[in-house]
């Protein structure tokens, strides 16, 4: 039996599906798997912060127009991307077991607490929402935009000479990364809503795909 599967193609999005791919192939011995890399207008607009961009779906949309046009069979997508309105004809199909739900700093002058950055420290994150909740615990921080994967964010902010950088903690998990730096707790900072869950996602009534996936 064969499966096409589309997955955005950074690092973490590729990693991911991989590790759905091997657990389907695990409980389906002999599954043929093709993987299908697809950009998204997230991936394209890398110049204004997402909030600028006004359109919601900006990492999905285009991976589920694939399904629909039966180009492939599966998605998979972070689940705090996807739009809460979900498109006819297309259905949740399962969401695995969650990874860590929250967010990190990753920091660059040794820094292990919230309290130890210094007054004015330059904290870089491309969401309002870590933005938002970061300025209510310390409003003397001073905080930049980045965009990018999770390893580009990671260097640009090293390079820029930002004292840390906050990142959801389910990527590092998943990406095998070591960092220096410390978590928020969710009364610090409420995380998106399902961070750390990935989506699987396929054309309503696909039986054949649906019964795959109940393993």
């Amino acid at each position: 039996m064969k499966l096409s599967v589309g997955s955005r193609g950074s690092k973490l999005a590729v990693t991911q599906s991989l590790a759905i791919v091997d657990a389907l192939k695990r409980s389906h011995p002999g599954l043929d798997v093709e993987m299908k890399i697809i950009r998204t207008k997230g991936d394209v607009i890398l110049d204004k912060p997402l909030n600028e961009i006004g359109d919601k779906g900006l990492f999905v949309r285009e991976i589920e127009e694939a399904l629909l046009r039966n180009e492939i069979d599966l998605a998979i997508h972070s689940l705090k991307d996807m739009p809460a309105d979900e498109p006819p004809g297309l259905t949740m199909a399962a969401t695995p077991r969650r990874a860590a739900p929250g967010d990190v700093c990753i920091t660059f002058r040794g820094a292990k607490a919230l309290a130890d950055l210094a007054r004015g420290a330059r904290i870089a994150t491309g969401s309002l929402r870590r933005e938002s909740q970061l300025l209510s615990l310390r409003p003397d921080i001073e905080t930049v935009g980045i965009r990018g994967n999770v390893e580009t964010r990671i260097e640009k902010a090293r390079e820029a000479g930002y004292d840390g950088l906050i990142l959801a903690a389910a990527g590092l998990e998943r990406l095998g990364i070591a960092y220096e730096g410390f978590g928020f707790s969710l009364a610090e900072m409420l995380p998106a809503p399902a961070q750390g869950i990935l989506g699987l996602e396929t054309r309503a009534g696909d039986e054949r795909v649906l019964s795959l996936l109940r393993a």
